[in-house]
């Protein structure tokens, strides 16, 4: 009856991180970092990280708080590409399944200024992500070519490169 009862405080003490893809991970939190949870899974040493971007929230053993991380978006399609959100560590995309590489970029012949042409790729960015229905892009280049650099009429072209996420 006692070894019952120890066993059953000993898994009250584990804490619970609840993704959005549905997936529970049993464990213990080491820390909150800004983009990042570092955990311990349950009779384990080891120290792992997993991006915020990834979990709905912790529950802890302890004492049953419930903690909130972050809420899921929904992205239905290429109307949505608003609600994508660029990542530019790789830690933040920890618990993130891969999806395809993407590139948003302006035409070489236009009359944008860096600013304008840097908006229009990131939206063209955004939009092929929103399309496959991710709402999370990885960048991995972000290239800004003005004047003389870039065409004869002077104009600005921009072209970004990332990998896109989902749960």
């Amino acid at each position: 009856m006692a070894l019952l009862f120890v066993t059953a405080v000993a898994t009250a003490q584990v804490d619970k991180i609840y993704k959005h893809n549905g997936e529970v991970v049993e464990g213990k939190v080491v820390k909150l970092e800004e983009y990042t949870v570092i955990f311990k899974y349950d009779g384990e040493d080891a120290e792992n990280t997993i991006g915020k971007y990834a979990v709905e929230k912790i529950v802890y053993g302890k004492t049953g708080r419930v903690e909130e991380v972050t809420e899921k978006i929904v992205v239905n399609g290429e109307a949505d590409w608003e609600k994508v959100v660029i990542l530019e560590e790789k830690s933040y995309i920890a618990g993130l399944k891969k999806v395809d590489e993407i590139r948003g970029k302006t035409g070489l012949i236009n009359y944008h200024t860096g600013n304008t042409a840097d908006k229009k790729a990131e939206k063209k960015l955004k939009m092929a992500a929103a399309a496959m229905g991710c709402p999370f892009i990885l960048q991995t280049a972000d290239k800004t070519t003005v004047g003389a650099n870039s065409n004869q009429l002077g104009g600005s072209q921009a072209i970004k490169k990332g990998i896109a996420y989902k749960y």
